[in-house]
């Protein structure tokens, strides 16, 4: 922890500084930056988990999400190596890139974007859940009555998507414990459905299926639209927050997972076979079982 703050934090304060409420390092905290390359964040629900996972630390004060790069800065004052297993503790490749000490007005800057926007982020996480929340019991009534392993399969992925955003909007002032507790029952669920949509795959390749590829096609432009409409809520929140915009990344895959819906509804038809519908529903499946594992993953 070397490296020195330098440039503008350096500089003396002129009458600009004074007049915007320069927040000294010793009222704010966060004497040290860390960053850490994170190669397997790429949705809501690794921030989240990220996020649960390091809240609790009390020298932890803000945190900086670059989910392009797969980046994450973390302010705090001691306990890298706590910060550090946290992390590592995810399995999501996470590697400690550098460590240096924080300039105040970076760290405040970091803790205002980390809790601005609050309101219209809560509103649209709201309309999020609702949306994903009545998709997951449309499609999965769709997925047994069109015999579709690929439709109950889309289903548990709207599930998944609106456990994410319950959590989200669960967690507003809950307690670590509480919000852990709350990320455990949702992976606990997650993992439940996924199983029960595999072993539906299963039951069909073993004693068939005759998957009604009008329907498939059908309820997967239906979720194709409803991910469609997400995509729209969470663009005019897009860069209030690295959560809207790993959001936006979590929705615009979905839409790749109800284009394959309805690509293997087309080649149902085209083929006969039950096939297509099996491959999709397994593919699905196993994308969120491996969410779930990740969450349930996540230690006190």
């Amino acid at each position: 922890m070397s490296e020195k703050c330098t440039g503008q934090c350096q500089s003396s304060p002129t009458n600009n500084d004074l007049n915007n409420n320069h927040i000294d390092s010793d009222d704010f905290g966060g004497k040290f930056v860390s960053t850490f390359k994170v190669p397997k964040m790429d949705c809501p629900s690794e921030e989240r988990l990220i996020r649960l996972a390091i809240e609790g630390i009390s020298t932890t004060i803000g945190l900086q999400f670059d989910i392009p790069s797969r980046l994450v800065k973390v302010f705090h004052d001691d306990n890298l190596d706590e910060i550090t297993n946290k992390l590592q503790s995810l399995n999501l490749g996470a590697s400690l890139e550098s460590t240096s000490e924080s300039c105040s007005k970076e760290a405040a800057k970091a803790r205002k974007l980390d809790q601005s926007n609050k309101a219209s982020e809560m509103s649209a996480l709201r309309w999020l859940l609702l949306i994903n929340g009545v998709m997951f019991l449309v499609e999965v009534v769709a997925g047994v009555i069109a015999q579709s392993a690929g439709l109950i399969a889309d289903s548990l992925d709207m599930f998944a998507d609106a456990a994410v955003y319950g959590l989200a909007i669960y967690a507003v002032g809950k307690t670590v414990s509480l919000k852990l507790r709350a990320a455990h029952i949702s992976g606990l669920l997650q993992v439940i459905l996924a199983l029960g949509a595999l072993s539906e795959v299963i039951r069909r390749f073993i004693y068939g299926s005759e998957p009604i590829s009008s329907l498939m096609m059908i309820f997967g432009g239906v979720a194709l639209i409803a991910n469609v409409a997400c995509l729209f809520l969470i663009y005019r929140n897009k860069e209030d927050g690295a959560h809207m915009k790993a959001s936006w990344i979590f929705s615009a895959n979905d839409v790749i997972a109800n284009v394959g819906v309805i690509l293997a509804g087309l080649l149902v038809t085209l083929t006969d076979s039950r096939y297509p519908d099996l491959v999709i529903g397994l593919i699905i499946s196993l994308v969120v079982l491996n969410g779930a594992r990740r969450i349930l993953q996540l230690k006190y």
